[in-house]
């Protein structure tokens, strides 16, 4: 058995990878820095005297020269060989390996009729990826795709495959060791995403029938063997709505952040079966002993405003409370400063129930309980998105958020929980500032919320909405969403007002690509520059035609929130006088 493991990752997945070493009575130590530094890692694991690495997800955890680099050094690479990882890395690649194993894949799209989706060969995550809908949006969708992988990836290959309007994304966890065993460990339904980023993730599928989890689950295990897989590995695959039919997508090799709800519903510790194939020790299991005990949800929680365009946010988390009772992953805590240097997600939390509908509930409840103060988070989000009637009857599609807007909650309640806050803050028992609603010429002025019982701070304290007073505004956390009321009498630090024409940073960032210079003409929509932040690219373009007076950033600056980065005067025409009439 291995006895120190290196875990070459920071935040919740280290802390989790930590937590099945301690109860194996593994050694864990996380890394400290330079994450996508082959060289640093090695020489961390090495110094830390480890025996074996472990990846995580995201960095280096598919990177074949890492492990080679991990395996060159004597230790033990927690995840599939280097060449399985290369075979899957490119989609065109594994495209053809999957047509080799007998694997349904997505039509080509060259000769489909639009919409097609365009998206890089190598990656994944959402990175590099489009919709085109018509013939006269395919070049530009192209290269901006190509942008996008060549500076996630190192990469700007781009492959062309119909796009289903109306599908589901299923994916099937495998398990295999060095002694021949695949298994698979059944399916996860990730349909509930954003521009291809997942935001809700469960298991079962909900509304696959059974031949479909026989075909998927069939062909995720062929697809392992056909390219000499061991280690965890997830098979992804698209489901047509409409036809029924289910196309492999891409293979993920390594840990899924949503490898949860299939540890809740199998009773198994994927990370200790990862541990053990790594020590060269055959799956302690059969297929026939995998089963399936009701049903799991996970809910990513990320630094963003999900009612204000999804735009990624920053700052200190001054007050954070996760839920109990339910599984929560996470490395977040109170007074934690985070940054547009990471991945969004701050945590995950994760609810099992009997069946669907409990397990659905009891997140919801969850979500009511998690509060984060200090910066905006999307609970608000997703505590609506799991209590939609949508999400109930399971009729969301991958490309329904993309279709489809979620209501903003009421911010009514919280402003009167706000309201109280206030008046406990300000009450005193006597005296000439005495908060008894004292006027002059009138009826004193009631000062008491009466709070109706959905948000009365007399329930029961974990449900309890969370609130942070200060002498010129109020935070309120109600049902997951963060209300700020700020004091319109007290004056605040507020950036000045930008005149029209100004282009602010919408979030904390790198800018990309700058496209204009000073003094340049520009239409009306032309796109000036490209912001980058936490995965979400977004364009910068002209309010109007005009003249850019103003390049307030180069490419690969940082700007902050507000920064102004470009400025467009409008084209004034001149007055022509007309000319007086003859007399």
């Amino acid at each position: 058995m291995l006895t120190h493991v290196f875990i070459a990752n920071r935040g919740e997945i280290a802390a989790r990878v930590a937590r099945t070493c301690d109860r194996l009575g593994i050694a864990a130590t996380a890394s400290s820095g330079d994450y996508l530094d082959v060289e640093a890692q090695v020489a961390q694991a090495v110094a830390a005297g480890a025996d074996a690495v472990h990846p995580g997800y995201g960095f280096l955890s598919e990177n074949p020269a890492f492990a080679r680099a991990v395996t060159s050094a004597g230790l033990a690479w927690v995840g599939p060989p280097p060449e399985a990882m290369e075979a899957m890395a490119r989609k065109d690649h594994a495209r053809e390996i999957a047509v080799a194993a007998g694997v349904p894949v997505v039509p080509r799209g060259e000769d489909s009729p639009y919409p097609v989706l365009v998206k890089a060969a190598a990656g994944g995550g959402g990175k590099g990826m489009r919709v085109v809908r018509d013939e006269s949006e395919l070049e530009e969708a192209r290269a901006a795709a190509a942008r996008e992988a060549r500076s996630a990836f190192g990469d700007d290959t781009i492959l062309v495959e119909k796009y289903v309007e109306r599908g589901r994304h299923i994916e099937v966890q495998v398990m295999a060791d060095s002694h021949g065993t695949v298994l698979h460990l059944w399916e996860r339904d990730c349909s509930t995403q954003r521009r291809h980023q997942k935001v809700l993730e469960e298991a079962p599928a909900p509304t696959i029938s059974d031949e479909v989890r026989a075909l998927v689950t069939s062909s995720a295990v062929a697809l392992a063997k056909q390219v000499g897989y061991t280690n965890a590995g997830t098979v992804e695959f698209l489901l047509d709505s409409d036809t029924d039919e289910a196309y492999f997508l891409e293979m993920n090799t390594r840990l899924q952040v949503e490898h949860p709800v299939t540890e809740a519903v199998t009773g198994l510790d994927l990370v200790e079966l990862q541990l053990l194939v790594a020590a060269g020790e055959p799956l302690p299991l059969t297929q026939d002993d995998v089963g399936v005990t009701g049903h799991a949800i996970e809910a990513r929680v990320y630094a963003e405003d999900s009612f204000g365009g999804f735009l990624p946010q920053a700052g200190t988390a001054t007050r954070v409370v996760w839920p109990t009772g339910v599984r929560v992953d996470h490395a977040l805590e109170s007074g934690q400063t985070v940054s547009t240097a990471y991945d969004p997600m701050l945590g995950k939390v994760i609810a099992h129930g009997a069946d669907r509908e409990h397990a659905r509930q009891a997140l919801v409840a969850a979500l009511d309980e998690t509060a984060i103060l200090g910066l905006t988070t999307n609970v608000g989000f997703l505590r609506a998105l799991v209590a939609s009637e949508e999400f109930r009857d399971a009729t969301i599609d991958t490309a329904w958020l993309d279709r489809h807007d979620v209501p903003a909650p009421d911010p009514a309640p919280a402003r009167e929980l706000a309201a109280w806050e206030v008046f406990l803050r300000d009450r005193t028992d006597d005296g000439p500032f005495t908060s008894d609603g004292f006027r002059l010429g009138a009826e004193p002025v009631p000062i008491v919320v009466e709070l109706d019982a959905p948000v009365t701070l007399t329930v029961q304290p974990a449900h309890r909405p969370v609130a942070a007073v200060r002498h010129d505004r109020v935070e309120v956390v109600h049902h997951g969403q963060r209300f700020v009321f700020e004091r319109p009498d007290v004056m605040g630090d507020h950036a000045a007002a930008v005149a029209d024409g100004a282009l602010t940073a919408p979030m904390p960032g790198t800018v990309l690509d700058v496209r204009v210079t000073e003094g340049e003409t520009v239409d009306e929509g032309q796109v000036l520059g490209v912001l980058e932040a936490m995965k979400m690219e977004l364009a910068l373009k002209a309010p109007f035609a005009g003249t850019v007076s103003t390049v307030g950033a180069s490419a690969g600056d940082q700007v902050k929130l507000g920064d102004t980065v470009f400025v467009v005067e409008p084209v004034v025409e001149p007055v022509v006088e007309a000319a007086d009439e003859p007399s």
